[in-house]
């Protein structure tokens, strides 16, 4: 599999199609530390980050919500006192479509750096 941080979102239509749960497996082995949750029936990727204080929390906070725009794919984004927590699934289908692998793996790289 290629390396999803090299990778581009792809316009995500309404009609576009979910990951399988085979894909799921493939895709999760390349971000080891999310978690694939349902939420009232929506499978979504999430991961918190944990920070020394609310400033470092808060100016990650903004590196996912920069390249989410830049990605033009947006997560919900939860911002505490040294956590900083991500959800990314794909609201048109109601689920997880690749590009939500691809921006999860891009938050950690953001993460790393």
């Amino acid at each position: 599999m290629s390396d999803l941080t090299e990778l581009k979102c792809e316009a995500c239509q309404i009609d576009a199609p979910m990951v399988t749960d085979h894909e799921m497996v493939e895709l999760t082995k390349a971000i080891p530390e999310w978690e694939v949750l349902d939420v009232e029936g929506i499978k979504q990727l999430e991961r918190a980050y944990k920070f020394k204080n609310f400033k470092l929390a808060w100016a990650f906070a903004n590196q996912v919500a920069e390249m989410a725009e830049e990605e033009f794919h947006h997560p919900t984004i939860t911002l505490e006192w040294g956590k900083v927590t991500v959800n990314w699934w794909s609201h048109s289908i109601k689920g997880l479509h690749k590009n939500d692998f691809i921006c999860a793996a891009k938050t950690d790289r953001l993460f790393e750096n």
